[in-house]
Order: C-alpha cells, then structure tokens, then sequence
C-alpha cells in the first residue's frame, strides 16, 4: 500500500489514459482506499475485472511525479444502472446516450489537491466528446463524495435504491453533469475560409 505522506504537496500532477501496466498498483492503491474508507463496499473477488467492467469505454489515472495518485472509469450504462434511467426519464432521450462516471478513488496521499475533480473532469469531456452525457451514482452514506459532486456542480437527479452486487437494496444519490458549453457561432463573414466583405464607396 503507498504510504499516506508519499506524494508531496508540490508534486506535479497528470491525467492520463490508463493502460495495461497500471492495473497492478490501481489494485493497491484500491485496497488501500478500500481499507481507508469502505470503497468499495464488496471487495471484488477479481479487483482487475472490476476496474475492468465488459461496459468500460475508457480509464484514466492521475500520476503524481511517478506514484499513482487516483483513478476514474468511463462505462457504457446496464439494464440495472439507475443513474441513466432517471436522466432518461428527466430529459426524453435514451439511456444509450449517457455514459456511466464511476471507479473513482483518490489515493489517500493525495487528497485535498484537486485529484478527484481533475479525474471527473476528464471523464465527461471524453464523454462529451462522444456525443454522451456523464452521470454517476454514490451510496447516500458516502457523504464526501456527495459534497465533492456538488461542489463541482453535478445535478441531482433522484435518490434510489439500487442493487450493488452482493449488497442489495443500497441507497444511492444520482448526479448528472451539467451540459457541456455551447460552441460560439461564428458570424457570417467571419468564419475559416470567409470571404472579406467589401467596403461600399
């Protein structure tokens, strides 16, 4: 497990796409949350599938001069994922335009730098990128990390139970990005390729 004081205050920090070689430490550093702070709830029989799921569209890790710092995983949403179904519900559109935020934990060394938002926030750029729309789901007891989503603006779409595998009938806060910004609309004239107007005598 890392040590708590190894990644120092003024270590520089990166979001990139997680490959195959960072599974190995990405379990450690989820046992030590795990043992930490109770995430997951159900320690997985196989940590690398679980932070593998057949959804998964991609993973990033944080990495802090060299450790790693925390990791976020982007998922095409299931048939018992409530999260896209209370968007579904809220906006018309199909569950198949959203795109599940979750496998996000922050090494306990740390913490109180920005980690989880700059995870998050990659995470639903990609999915913007894609034409999808970011939402995730958090048990109702874990208080921080609600905190964490609505400070960074999540919206609140429902608290429902949810079957969490061998855990059922968890309750759970719903939370959807906000929109992504609307791209500025060039003038005419103006655009990549326009013609200068011609000044009138």
């Amino acid at each position: 497990m890392q040590n708590e004081s190894a990644i120092g205050a003024g270590a520089r920090l990166r979001v990139r796409r997680r490959n195959g070689h960072d599974l190995a430490a990405c379990v450690r550093l989820l046992a030590d949350v795990h043992e930490r702070d109770g995430y997951p709830a159900d320690w997985p029989r196989l940590p690398e599938a679980w932070l593998t799921p057949p959804a998964l569209l991609k993973a990033w890790v944080a990495v802090s001069d060299g450790r790693l710092a925390g990791h976020v995983a982007l998922s095409r949403g299931g048939a018992g994922d409530a999260a896209p179904a209370l968007w579904s519900a809220r906006t018309g559109a199909g569950t198949d335009t959203t795109a599940v935020v979750g496998r996000l934990f922050v090494s306990p060394g740390a913490r109180g730098r920005g980690v989880g938002a700059l995870l998050l926030a990659r995470a639903a750029s990609q999915a913007h990128r894609h034409g999808l729309h970011p939402v995730l789901d958090v048990a109702v007891s874990d208080t921080a990390a609600c905190a964490l989503y609505e400070r960074l603006g999540r919206r609140l779409l429902g608290t429902v139970r949810q079957d969490w595998g061998a855990r059922q009938g968890v309750v759970v806060r719903c939370y959807a990005a906000a929109p992504p910004p609307a791209r500025p609309t060039a003038r005419p004239g103006t655009g990549p390729g326009a013609t200068p107007a011609r000044r009138s005598s």
